[in-house]
């Protein structure tokens, strides 16, 4: 991985968002813009970055509101900066020089309630939170640490209203494209759950060298859906869930394709709902020359857990402590 390939990673924009998701806002002029000195190509760049953020803070209060489990940010996004994108450059920088800028770390782990205590105490003799993607998970702290976890999430979200989708709720017919098995046309329009394969390899891995099992938490703007990386691969393996080629831009410009999976939302656990509506902010940055360029981003709203997933919550206590 080359200088600075961390970074661009994290901000690709896939075309399908760029196209589905940007249409109707007016022109940028994407070559007069950069910053420190990456260049950076839009305004969906800097919505995607802070709606990352956004989706992962929104799942983290939405688990306050239980009295059995609680979350902590543990992939390098989760408390990376969040009001600056150079400084949000420097430290996939600083990852990098650290040597840990190849390793793929969920973004979130859950714990019991009951071990808050013992898990602050642990985080803070690590330096704090910050602190948590520069430290090896050899570190005897760490191991102790990861002991606690019942599951690791890896956070996608989406700028959809899920319910809004025009094929949400349509019942799953024999479809010919999946050799007969239950689904919806191929070109339905409804809540997916993405995993790119570079994540896939790496994912997996972790949850085989760690021993804790990793579940993709997707948000969407009024619902949010849940389901295992294990059941994912399980459907990719009887053909319900083939891959799809997808391009995706990067904010210097380059334009990689990037095999995806694409779960849809009734493979899925119902993970939470809208209590209170996030709002539609305006922002915008300014680069080094005084150019603005302006970009909406989501601030505050809720979740509710559902009970579906304190249920999958509780069980995967259960077998942690088995």
């Amino acid at each position: 991985m080359r200088p600075g390939d961390l970074f661009e990673a994290t901000l690709s924009v896939s075309a399908e968002v760029i196209e589905f998701e940007l249409r109707g806002h007016s022109p940028v002029a994407w070559s007069d813009f950069y910053l420190n000195p990456r260049r950076l190509r839009g305004s969906d760049f800097l919505m995607r970055w802070s709606q990352g953020v956004w989706s992962e803070k929104i799942l983290t209060r939405a688990l306050e509101q239980n009295d059995l489990f609680f979350a902590l940010a543990y992939g390098p996004s989760g408390v990376a900066p969040e009001n600056d994108v150079r400084e949000y450059e420097l430290y996939f920088e600083r990852l990098e020089s650290a040597g840990l800028g190849k390793l793929k770390r969920p973004d979130l782990l859950i714990f019991n309630r009951s071990d808050r205590i013992h898990i602050q105490e642990l985080v803070e003799s690590l330096g704090g939170e910050q602190e948590l993607p520069f430290i090896s998970e050899e570190d005897e702290r760490m191991q102790k640490l990861l002991d606690s976890a019942i599951v690791a999430v890896e956070c996608e979200n989406s700028l959809w209203r899920a319910r809004l989708m025009p094929d949400f709720n349509k019942p799953l017919k024999p479809q010919k494209w999946l050799n007969g098995q239950m689904g919806l046309p191929k070109g339905a329009i409804v809540p997916t759950i993405i995993v790119k394969q570079e994540d896939r390899n790496p994912l997996l891995d972790w949850q085989t060298q760690r021993g804790i099992p990793i579940h993709i938490w997707h948000v969407f703007y009024d619902a949010a859906y849940g389901i295992s990386l294990n059941r994912i691969e399980e459907l990719i393996a009887v053909g319900i869930v083939p891959p799809t080629n997808q391009q995706f831009q990067e904010p210097h410009g380059r334009s990689t394709s990037k095999i995806i999976y694409k779960v849809r939302y009734h493979h899925a656990y119902p993970l939470a709902t809208l209590e209170s509506e996030p709002s539609l902010v305006a922002a915008s940055i300014t680069d080094k020359n005084g150019h603005i360029l302006p970009y909406v981003r989501f601030e505050g709203g809720s979740l509710s857990l559902l009970p579906e997933t304190l249920e999958v919550l509780t069980e995967l206590s259960i077998r942690n402590q088995e």
